[in-house]
């Protein structure tokens, strides 16, 4: 049984880390983007970017998950009730056609523009605690905007956010776990399982094994990287 419980909790944790792998690889460039948006002088963009935001990182990602699971699927019924009705239009009929999304698809979205909102404010946070001074230094020296943000600028921003951005990240490998939420088996999901199988509790408190193994291989990884960017020193 604890080879079965093994093999069972491997093939969900593998689940696991595709979550985390996947909303990292989208979540870290849509998070500076979006940075740049709520920095923008442009105010419309600012406020809109900063409400986008502040939904986001005001709301849980669990609720989050079950809009973007159900909500289309619901708006479709909703749409397809008033065009019975007799209330018909092109946009009736476009959103007649909307259907519940894919488990895994709408789980990544849900992750990403969550991670991505997170991540967008420490990246902003890094990108104005750098002096003034360097940019308009590195445009003297001839660079444009853009050399100088990617040249100078990107490097200390990164060595300033290694912390709360491993915070973050560690934090994500445990709300993997929300994935169940739509039903998709990860490592939790297949522990609970075998409470209703075999009565069997210890599998779901062995997790806990995996996420910390996980979270300290991660821990050390954090502080190699800090090391290895002590070189720029801000």
């Amino acid at each position: 049984m604890f080879i079965q419980v093994n093999l069972s909790l491997l093939e969900g944790f593998i689940t696991t880390i595709q979550i985390f792998a996947l909303t990292l690889l989208f979540a870290l460039p849509l998070g500076l983007i979006i940075s740049f948006g709520s920095m923008s002088k442009w105010h419309p963009l600012k406020w809109l970017v900063k409400t986008i935001i502040w939904i986001i990182r005001g709301t849980p990602l669990m609720l989050q998950l079950i809009v973007i699971y159900y909500g289309p699927g619901l708006v479709g019924v909703w749409a397809q009730d008033l065009i019975k009705a007799g209330v018909s239009n092109g946009i009736l009929q476009w959103l007649a056609t909307w259907h519940v999304f894919d488990r895994f698809f709408a789980l990544m979205v849900a992750f990403v523009i969550n991670y991505a909102c997170y991540f967008s404010e420490i990246f902003r946070g890094g990108i104005e605690s750098i002096p003034r001074g360097q940019y308009e230094a590195g445009q003297v020296l001839g660079m444009t905007k853009t050399q100088v943000f990617f040249r100078v600028i990107l490097m200390q921003v990164i060595k300033r956010i290694v912390p709360p951005m491993s915070n973050e990240i560690i934090t994500l490998v445990k709300d993997t776990s929300l994935a169940r939420v739509v039903m998709v088996y990860e490592v939790l999901w297949n522990a609970q399982r075998f409470i209703k199988s075999d009565g069997l509790l210890w599998p779901l408190f062995y997790t806990a094994v995996f996420y910390l193994l996980f979270c300290g291989i991660l821990t050390l990884l954090f502080g190699w990287i800090e090391k290895k960017m002590n070189y720029y020193k801000g």
